[in-house]
């Protein structure tokens, strides 16, 4: 039901910016929550943000205060701008969609492809 393509990532030095894009299509992808996940190597896929259609807004402990998750229905696109990036950052970042909102991995039943951030010190 729900298509996602993420863009935006690539290489950055620590401390700078970089803003992360999902374009979304489907018959009713805007009545899902919008989450953003990351996975380094050697570690589980975690939560990093997640945003229901009418803004509400959930980050993880890790990246509060430096990354902001934004919704834009209009253009099917869900966006994560991340700030003073650190190089623990670097990983692979996928959008998901699911039905209920959660910081559970589980329960997502629509995945990017992801896209890689690489944060050099």
């Amino acid at each position: 039901q729900v298509q996602l393509v993420e863009s935006g990532g690539g290489l950055v030095q620590a401390g700078g910016s970089l803003r992360l894009s999902c374009a979304a299509s489907g018959r009713t992808f805007s009545n899902y929550a919008m989450g953003w996940f990351r996975q380094a190597p050697g570690k589980e896929r975690e939560f990093v943000a997640v945003m229901r259609w009418n803004g509400n807004t959930l980050y993880a402990d890790s990246v509060r205060g430096r990354f902001t998750i934004s919704r834009d229905n209009a253009k099917n696109t869900v966006y994560l701008q991340m700030n003073s990036l650190r190089p623990e950052d670097t990983a692979v970042y996928y959008c998901a969609a699911s039905s209920t909102v959660s910081t559970s991995v589980h329960v997502y039943g629509y995945w990017g492809r992801g896209t890689q951030v690489t944060v050099s010190s």
